[in-house]
């Protein structure tokens, strides 16, 4: 599982014109699911996200986590993560999970999230979405499930 962590001072998603998601301060995740992940990849992902410390204390320095500051979370699916392009130039998707295996992956990574935040919000999967963002910093960190040493 790869995410695409962006601290944010504010972000929304629209569909067709409607907004369907948004938030204040906090991360926007743009998150994308591999065809070998596991309910595990999704709770270690949320878990070390919403524990980086990557907001700013008193004193400016990146000691707060997302929880300690009491920010959003705003998640984005985006099979697009496994876009292989090694050969050639259009992106090969081969790595990506299909949706009826993404889909749940999905899910339990943002029920995790909302265990440990309480403003949550999504896109809509498997649409066509607009994602606007203010990032802050700017501060973009990626994430590998698969990294983990």
């Amino acid at each position: 599982m790869r995410a695409v962590v962006q601290r944010v001072t504010r972000a929304k998603v629209t569909i067709a014109g409607q907004t369907v998601g948004e938030i204040k301060k906090g991360l926007v995740v743009l998150l994308g699911v591999a065809r070998d992940d596991a309910e595990s990849d999704a709770v270690y992902l949320a878990n070390k996200i919403v524990a980086l410390r990557i907001f700013d204390d008193e004193d400016g320095k990146m000691n707060l986590s997302l929880k300690d500051c009491g920010g959003g979370g705003l998640v984005v699916s985006q099979f697009t993560l496994y876009g292989d392009v090694r050969r050639g130039l259009r992106p090969s998707w081969i790595d990506a999970a299909a949706p009826e295996v993404a889909e749940p992956l999905y899910e339990l990574f943002c029920a995790e999230l909302r265990k440990e935040i309480t403003h949550v919000t999504t896109g809509g999967f498997r649409q066509t979405m607009q994602v606007e963002l203010v990032n802050d910093g700017p501060v973009t960190i990626l994430i590998d499930s698969k990294k983990l040493f």
